[in-house]
């Protein structure tokens, strides 16, 4: 029989696990450290196995998901199925895929910046409601999706693309943890719609041309945090202004950790960056130089003031990088595009890149969200860029193991 603090410290393994708890309950932990409330039971009449979702710890709680438990082993005992009872009432409430996207919406856009609260919604009402909004959101699957995706590539819209992708998978990760949908389809699609490339920020992504790229960085010859700032930029691939706004205090060496506080983050959050043993190596070697002050990456002329917006990308240009060829905004896209290619969970890149969506109260939690997996995935990271600059680009990607 599970206790809450049992809960709360379950650890991913390498493989899927099941905690049981009582009378056909159990937690499900995933690789990727979710968690998820099932219980199993026999069809009235038919005795088959079936299994109901009863929602996602933490969002539904031990006991919660023992009340929901007790709830389905009533309706059995009136011979009942509550997995066909849960669909028919999902029908008849109007569980539909765009009801729950305005209720994911309104429960998450107030912690957004209104310009991109803006973009969201009008994705959704443009793109994707008119086709399946309509549906059960417990009937939206694979193809359904694929079908509103392939129809924004059509037209020329390939990154609009991926952010309906992004947004539909949310939405129905809502619905799954709030118990009006079983399964989110949208892992499923990975690499059907070819990735964007620079479709706002220029980027190389070829890995023979990455290798190339490294190279040249470590011959830059200029200012010396500039480089060590280059150096870093594909390691963390956080946004620009965040990685020049570092702080000494924000970073601890020995932890391999670098938190970077709600208000210098896009979206309003903390954010942790795990550092591979490489960046951690660069930092310690820049640490004489500015670690007596409070940035990490000050200005030429002042110690008082982070480098300039405009300093990394200058010195791409000196490197010979054009603003049509690669950007420092370019090593997000970069590594977006290789860790989706060589497998790397979808969740953990995105939480990785600080684009997932975050509410007041799961601030805390959600900020430190698949930790474990964005670990081992970052030092990975860091090999594989160390692979592509001493064997030239001649390497086999790193590939994530199936996942249970």
């Amino acid at each position: 029989m599970l206790t809450p603090s049992a809960v709360a410290n379950a650890k991913p393994q390498a493989k899927a696990r099941k905690l049981a708890d009582e009378r056909g309950m159990y937690l499900l932990v995933k690789p990727d450290g979710a968690r998820w409330w099932r219980f199993d039971y026999r069809r009235p009449g038919a005795g088959k196995r079936n299994t109901l979702s009863l929602g996602i710890y933490p969002d539904v709680s031990l006991k919660q998901a023992r009340e929901r438990r007790d709830d389905a082993r009533k309706l059995l005992a009136d011979g009942i199925d509550p997995g066909d009872k849960r669909k028919a009432q999902r029908i008849a409430d109007g569980d539909t895929f765009e009801a729950i996207a305005r209720e994911w919406f309104a429960k998450h856009s107030p912690n957004w910046k209104a310009a991109h609260a803006d973009k969201v919604i009008r994705r959704l009402e443009r793109d994707v409601f008119p086709w399946i909004g309509g549906r059960p959101v417990a009937n939206v699957n694979a193809p359904d999706v694929l079908a509103v995706l392939r129809r924004i590539d059509s037209r020329g819209a390939r990154e609009t693309a991926h952010r309906a992708s992004q947004n539909i998978g949310q939405v129905m990760r809502f619905a799954v943890a709030t118990g009006r949908a079983n399964i989110d389809p949208t892992p499923m699609l990975r690499g059907a719609i070819p990735p964007a490339r620079g479709a706002h920020f220029a980027s190389i992504t070829d890995p023979d041309r990455i290798g190339e790229l490294l190279r040249a960085i470590d011959q830059y010859t200029g200012y010396y945090a500039t480089r060590a700032a280059l150096q870093l930029a594909p390691l963390v691939f956080v946004r620009p202004g965040e990685l020049r706004g570092a702080e000494w205090a924000e970073i601890d060496l020995d932890a391999a950790e670098w938190r970077i506080p709600a208000a210098r983050m896009k979206m309003d959050a903390p954010h942790i960056v795990p550092l591979a043993s490489q960046a951690v190596a660069i930092l310690r070697d820049l640490h004489p130089l500015t670690g007596s002050g409070r940035l990490v990456f000050p200005s030429m002329r002042s110690r008082d003031r982070a480098m300039s917006e405009n300093t990394v990308n200058a010195a791409l240009r000196r490197l010979g990088y054009d603003g049509d060829t690669m950007t420092g905004h370019g090593f997000r896209s970069m590594a977006s595009t290789l860790l989706n290619e060589q497998g790397w969970h979808s969740d953990a890149i995105e939480r990785q890149l600080a684009h997932a969506e975050r509410d007041a109260v799961r601030a805390a939690y959600n900020y430190a969200e698949h930790l474990p997996e964005r670990r081992k995935m970052m030092q990975a990271w860091a090999d594989y860029l160390d692979a592509l600059r001493q064997d030239h680009g001649k390497v086999v990607p790193i590939k994530q193991k199936a996942r249970a």
